[in-house]
């Protein structure tokens, strides 16, 4: 079975180069013999989450993450979001707080971001599975090229698209994004070590929306259920 087994038919058609790629393959034994000998996060069934709530077509909005969460039961393949039930991370606690100073949103009731996935917003993580308890443990093994192309493809859409780069590490991908055509929002990351440098007060939200507006799209409704 192919890792890209899990990804929906849009999606494979635009990433065809990438799949096919001597690097995926790679990619794919590594994961294979990682999830024998270790606990993996997200699960089989969730690895490409982002890409099913988020059709190709749809995508307005791309929010670039790092790796997934690494504790029990957080991670589902979208990028900053938890599975319903499960507390919110800090980053993501950070990412509330200003939503609701930007937006005026009441607090969620937890820290599933499906609602947003659903309206076109990409909840893309560069590196897609990680290693119980062992940040960034799957970085640096394939699945850069792979999420470099996803960017690619993202940025060969005709409709504009707003990508939000929060972080040093989301803002290296600037250069794959064609910048003429698209909105690049570039940010302080959420976490706790840096999200009073700046990410609070950013408005990202109202100014994604803003952006959209401005470019005849839809806007997001960013509020969650509460």
């Amino acid at each position: 079975m192919s890792l890209a087994d899990g990804l929906p038919e849009d999606w494979k058609e635009v990433l065809h180069d990438a799949i096919h790629a001597p690097s995926f393959k790679e990619l794919e034994k590594f994961v294979r013999k990682e999830r024998q000998e270790h606990t993996v996060f997200p699960s089989e069934d969730d690895l490409f989450s982002a890409f099913r709530f988020t059709p190709y077509a749809d995508v307005r909005v791309l929010l670039l993450g790092q790796d997934p969460y690494h504790g029990p039961g957080q991670a589902h393949g979208l990028a900053f979001s938890v599975q319903p039930g499960v507390p919110p991370p800090p980053s993501l606690v950070n990412m509330f707080k200003e939503l609701q100073s930007d937006v005026g949103a009441p607090k969620p009731r937890d820290g599933s971001l499906i609602p947003w996935a659903k309206q076109g917003v990409f909840l893309l993580n560069t590196v897609l599975t990680v290693r119980q308890a062992s940040p960034n443990s799957h970085a640096k093994h394939g699945w850069e090229p792979f999420t470099d192309a996803v960017i690619r493809a993202v940025s060969a859409k005709e409709d504009p698209v707003v990508f939000l780069l929060w972080g040093k590490p989301a803002q290296k991908k600037k250069a794959l994004i064609d910048a003429k055509r698209h909105i690049v929002l570039e940010g302080v990351h959420p976490s706790p070590l840096s999200a009073s440098k700046g990410f609070f007060g950013s408005k990202p939200y109202s100014t994604t929306n803003a952006a959209l507006k401005k470019h005849g799209q839809h806007t997001i409704d960013w509020e969650l259920p509460s």
